[in-house]
């Protein structure tokens, strides 16, 4: 197709690592999650968000942006939340339609015993294998990666 700017070898290469690499680091997390605290990643990460906001308590679209998450993956990962009492939903104090997801004493519990074990594993998956200077680089990569764009389709606003 003309017009088409196709990946060059390294770029081809860059990207197809970047997919491995992903996928790798996310079945070894949710792996050990499991195993040891019995909650996939992805809970662990909603527990994660809840516990650094204020009051322990995020509005549910909020949190869907911050988890990376559709608005009905996180309702259905709140309300399996729920069932195991780690997070309750209040109505929004601000204008009573919205509802906020609130971490309760016994997910901030869950979440501190399984805190040693998903750092450890990080630590083993990912920064156990890298330099220094290489861990620098990945910061530096995933916040080029994620910054926001100045406009759609162009580079991101930070270069």
């Amino acid at each position: 197709m003309a017009g088409t700017r196709w990946l060059d070898d390294d770029e081809q290469a860059a990207w197809r690592g970047l997919l491995a690499a992903t996928a790798l680091i996310d079945r070894r997390l949710d792996e050990q999650l499991q195993r040891d605290s019995g909650m996939p990643h992805a809970y662990y990460m909603v527990l994660v968000t809840l516990s650094e906001q204020p009051g322990r308590a995020c509005r549910m679209s909020v949190l869907a942006e911050r988890t990376m998450s559709s608005q009905s993956r996180l309702s259905h990962a709140v309300a399996r939340l729920e069932e195991r009492g780690w997070v309750r939903r209040d109505p929004s104090a601000s204008d009573g339609r919205g509802k906020l997801a609130v971490l309760t004493d016994a997910g901030r519990r869950a979440l501190r015993d399984a805190a040693p074990g998903h750092v450890e594993q990080v630590r083993q998956v990912v920064f156990d294998r890298l330099t220094p200077e290489q861990v620098h680089q990945l910061r530096a990569i995933t916040e080029a990666i994620t910054a926001p764009a100045a406009e759609p389709g162009h580079a991101a606003s930070a270069r």
